[in-house]
């Protein structure tokens, strides 16, 4: 056997598109799951009892079952329920709903970092509770969950492979098809961790640099400072 790169050449359309494929899908994913993980915790730190209870079972379950079953159900499950959904929005909404419990627990971990004291002095102050989460809270806690943050989004990139299982035409997919047809297994498996390579050290770097912001931030303005400062 040789190996034999014009392979990869020869096909580098259809792994572009592969790529784009994953990048979307992953990106997509990761806003959605930021998305519904902040309401979720802002809910389970705030909502009433019942609503708080709802919550942590739906927490407890996406937590508790592997990812490749959600996405089963999701797409294969969903049409006995009413619920038809094509392969890139299934596996969309799959990977947002399984990252949003993970950055749930983050958020919540997050605001409960904050000291009471600021929250205590801004009730003092008239402040209502959504004033107090979007000036006083999520400035803060942003600053300090970021590396937990970026941890997660990497995680939720490794897990797109996983989207090929319900024909999501992502890089995976593509590339096992080209090695199906050529018997080219080594050329497409060096193209699939160097893709993800790329997309891993991308994050990496960029969450770095956040960081070093979020350090300057915490330089400048120490999460001790006062309510007045942070409503200012």
């Amino acid at each position: 056997m040789t190996f034999d790169l014009s392979v990869l050449t020869d096909n580098l359309g259809a792994i572009a598109d592969g790529f784009m494929v994953t990048l979307g899908t992953w990106l997509g994913g990761v806003a959605l799951g930021l998305a519904l993980g902040l309401v979720v915790a802002v809910l389970q730190l705030f909502g009433p009892c019942w609503l708080r209870a709802i919550l942590r079972v739906y927490i407890e379950i996406i937590r508790s079952t592997p990812f490749l079953i959600q996405l089963f159900l999701l797409y294969y499950g969903g049409p006995a329920l009413g619920i038809t959904l094509d392969a890139i929005p299934a596996g969309l909404i799959g990977l947002g709903v399984y990252g949003s419990v993970y950055f749930a627990e983050i958020f919540r971990t997050g605001f409960n970092s904050i000291p009471p004291g600021q929250l205590e002095a801004a009730e003092c102050l008239g402040l209502s509770r959504m004033q107090m989460i979007r000036r006083i809270q999520l400035p803060q806690m942003l600053v300090l969950i970021l590396p937990a943050l970026v941890n997660m989004v990497t995680i939720l990139c490794k897990e797109t492979p996983v989207l090929s299982i319900i024909t999501v035409p992502e890089l995976t997919l593509v590339l096992s098809g080209i090695g199906s047809q050529t018997f080219a297994f080594a050329e497409v498996l060096l193209a699939l961790c160097l893709g993800y390579l790329a997309l891993v050290e991308a994050t990496s770097r960029v969450g770095q640099a956040l960081e070093r912001r979020a350090q300057h931030y915490l330089g400048t303005r120490p999460v001790k400072q006062t309510v007045q400062e942070d409503i200012a």
